[in-house]
């Protein structure tokens, strides 16, 4: 089991244990945690999975990929070149044995 954690703005948090495989999106999607919503169901053509990933986890991310790249120039909130991400993109066990997020105020 792989661990996430979803920080939301207003200082809750929420942890969720996943199998291998999963992507964050679909974690937070099953799970009913609020401000992810992953319109597209996971095909990076939506940008409503958008998330910030602390820092501390950064370096054992893959690469944003192009489609990636596109969608995150249209992010509802503010785009961080370094911290930004779309939670369909990143994979439990695949690309990350634990992860801690901040969760934007809105997606849309």
């Amino acid at each position: 089991m792989v661990k996430i954690s979803f920080h939301h703005r207003d200082g809750s948090l929420d942890v969720l244990n996943v199998d291998d495989g999963t992507s964050v999106m679909r974690a937070a999607v099953t799970s009913g945690i609020a401000g992810i919503v992953g319109e597209c169901g996971g095909q990076a053509m939506c940008a409503t999975c958008h998330i910030y990933v602390r820092e501390e986890y950064l370096d054992v991310l893959p690469p944003v990929r192009h489609d990636e790249e596109e969608m995150l120039d249209c992010t509802t909130e503010p785009r961080d070149e370094r911290r930004s991400r779309l939670a369909c993109q990143l994979s439990a066990g695949r690309d990350f044995e634990a992860i801690e997020v901040d969760v934007p105020a809105t997606q849309f």
